[in-house]
């Protein structure tokens, strides 16, 4: 059965406000056979909140960061395909239903959500650019939306990987994942999340953002130094 091939994976921390509405909207996704539910040692309510939802909740003793908190799920997953979501996506999570399709019909061996234009003004695009700098540098890859969270991939090519720590996770599993040869695609969705403004708060945050994707370029580059990805873009 195709329910029996697909898990939601939904990294949480301190999101007993929004994740309720996002279990509730993954649960309308045609082909979810199972949500689970990576509470990243939240010190609010948000483990019991998805309980209560009707999500498995894998409940870790401390925080150790979106990265490290999926590599603890993805180890007991037993399904075909995993659909990557945020916890503060809310009722537009069901729009992730496009991002799974191509990887549930063969067309895609891994889709991430392309999202609207944000609403409100928010940093100057360096964090973008530099995700989409090392991507196509290491894989020759164009990408519109490298920072997405939003994926859903075939699990036995993110077996065994090493999840990147901090905001640096994406850069890495798309990196990784097309120097497979794998088909990797962007899907257009009518998503939102939290979004970061223009001020202190934001431009520390995508401060943070900048210095973990540059370590993930550099650790890549020192394990194949020069290697760079000469080939055309792969649809």
């Amino acid at each position: 059965m195709i329910r029996d091939r697909v898990v939601a994976v939904i990294a949480a921390f301190n999101e007993e406000d929004r994740i309720a509405a996002t279990v509730s909207a993954v649960k309308k996704i045609d082909g979810i056979g199972r949500i689970l539910v990576v509470d990243d040692g939240s010190r609010d309510s948000t483990g019991d909140i998805a309980e209560q939802a009707g999500a498995q909740v894998l409940r870790l003793g401390e925080n150790v960061g979106k990265g490290k908190a999926l590599q603890k799920a993805v180890v007991a997953i037993t399904e075909e395909i995993v659909l990557f979501l945020d916890g503060d996506l809310g009722d537009c999570a069901d729009e992730a239903g496009k991002v799974l399709t191509p990887v549930l019909s063969g067309a895609a061996d891994m889709a991430i959500a392309d999202f609207p234009k944000p609403k409100k003004a928010g940093g100057l695009g360096f964090v973008k650019g530099l995700g989409r700098w090392g991507i196509r540098r290491f894989t020759g890859k164009a990408m519109n939306e490298p920072l997405s969270g939003q994926r859903a991939v075939k699990t036995e090519l993110i077996k065994g990987l090493n999840f990147e720590s901090g905001y640096g996770l994406e850069v890495g599993l798309s990196i990784d994942i097309l120097k497979k040869g794998c088909r990797v695609i962007e899907v257009p969705v009518n998503m939102t999340h939290r979004e970061t403004g223009r001020d202190l708060a934001g431009f520390i945050h995508r401060g943070r953002q900048f210095l973990d994707i540059m370590r993930v370029i550099a650790k890549r580059s020192l394990k194949n130094p020069g290697a760079v990805s000469q080939g055309s873009d792969r649809a």
